[in-house]
């Protein structure tokens, strides 16, 4: 991404913050795994947004004045000559700026005298309290109960809600960085394909995926690959990947490629020998007519839970005829997720559950259905871009025809 795409992001913040103000953002902190190991860095997403900037304890502080003036400023680490002996070099000034498009960088031995120079000015402190544990970044949090302690005056004010609309229509350079995430991801399924046979473990299958990505310059997944066959295949979350594949067997893929943070999900199902079994075929051929069938009804004004709804009729009436169940309420015994999430920086990306679809916005169209009495678990699952009448799918060419794939 250029740094004219963060500088655009960051404007979206100028018209949401009111006159006297301060806004942080932090990029976070891998915390320890044992000993002296930490786990692996993850910049935290709605900075990452903002700035470009892709590095562990970096700050973003923009203050806007009384006459609507604003100013924005980077608080990161200061490169010590000891330590990037050993860990390597941080960011510069000048590079931070060409990332990110900010001018004015400090240190971080900066950061507490410059906000208490300009919080006693301002009224209201901007934060990004996304709230899944109890506590929140040790640093950030820290920092904020130190402010309100010397400033008892300021409103703390939550912009996550803000910032998940705006991350929720994605911008022209959003949708291209997606779209090659999927077509890496596309390779590494083909490669997959191309070299399973039965008789191998899944890990030996995922491998092919692994290696594709890094052929491709990506270092990261969107999440934990799925590679599963016969009856794993039933358990929706299955990553261990290390069951021995069998004769007969299909194998589930749910997996993606991060590049630069943006993720692709896709899904395919595939016959590990080449052909489905007639049973096989049937349940197949009913999630293949649901997944086309969001792909047709997804536009703007729909909800996610219309979506959903309308995969459930489709799937319920295929598994009666199937004799898979007796009436369709019965559904949910084979099919127990949604339809689909949004998707961008983050896998299951940020904005209400139920949100109703606007152009832009890029959601997935997963219906499955998991047998394991009958050693069969489907799911084929697309990436859609909702457009101004419709939407795109961008994963269209990811064989899931039955003649394809046995092609």
């Amino acid at each position: 991404m250029k740094k004219e795409f963060f500088e655009k992001n960051r404007k979206k913040l100028y018209d949401i913050m009111t006159e006297k103000s301060v806004l942080i953002l932090y990029s976070g902190k891998a915390p320890y795994k044992t000993a002296d190991e930490k786990y692996d860095y993850s910049v935290n997403r709605n900075f990452y947004y903002f700035t470009g900037i892709d590095q562990e304890d970096v700050y973003l502080v923009m203050t806007k004045d009384d006459e609507g003036n604003v100013s924005e400023n980077i608080f990161l680490q200061e490169n010590d000559e000891v330590l990037s002996k050993w860990v390597g070099e941080s960011l510069y000034k000048d590079e931070a700026t060409e990332i990110s498009g900010v001018k004015n960088i400090y240190y971080l031995e900066q950061f507490k005298s410059f906000l208490n120079s300009n919080m006693s000015d301002n009224k209201i402190l901007y934060c990004d309290y996304e709230k899944k544990e109890w506590s929140f970044l040790p640093d950030i949090d820290y920092v904020l109960k130190e402010l309100k302690a010397n400033f008892p005056f300021i409103q703390i004010k939550n912009i996550y809600d803000e910032i998940a609309e705006f991350r929720m229509i994605k911008e022209p350079e959003e949708i291209e960085m997606i779209e090659k995430a999927i077509k890496i991801t596309a390779d590494g399924i083909e490669n997959m394909r191309k070299n399973m046979k039965s008789g191998m473990y899944e890990y030996e299958i995922e491998a092919f995926f692994n290696f594709t990505l890094k052929s491709n310059g990506v270092k990261d997944f969107a999440f934990k690959t799925i590679c599963a066959s016969g009856k794993n295949a039933a358990v929706l979350h299955y990553v261990d990947n290390d069951s021995k594949t069998g004769k007969n067997e299909m194998v589930l893929f749910d997996l993606g490629a991060a590049l630069n943070h943006y993720n692709a999900d896709i899904s395919r199902t595939y016959p590990l020998d080449g052909k489905f079994t007639e049973r096989q075929k049937e349940i197949y051929e009913i999630v293949l007519k649901t997944n086309k069938a969001i792909e047709e009804y997804a536009k703007p004004g729909i909800t996610m839970k219309e979506l959903n709804d309308k995969a459930k009729s489709v799937l319920a009436e295929g598994a009666v005829k199937a004799g898979l169940i007796k009436n369709e309420e019965e559904i949910s015994k084979y099919y127990f997720h949604s339809i689909g999430h949004q998707l961008g920086l983050d896998t299951h990306d940020v904005g209400k559950r139920n949100a109703v679809l606007k152009p832009g916005m890029i959601i997935t169209d997963e219906p499955g259905l998991y047998i394991p009495e009958e050693n069969i678990g489907i799911r084929i699952e697309d990436d859609l871009l909702i457009t101004e009448t419709g939407c795109r799918n961008l994963s269209s060419y990811i064989p899931k025809e039955i003649k394809d794939i046995e092609k």
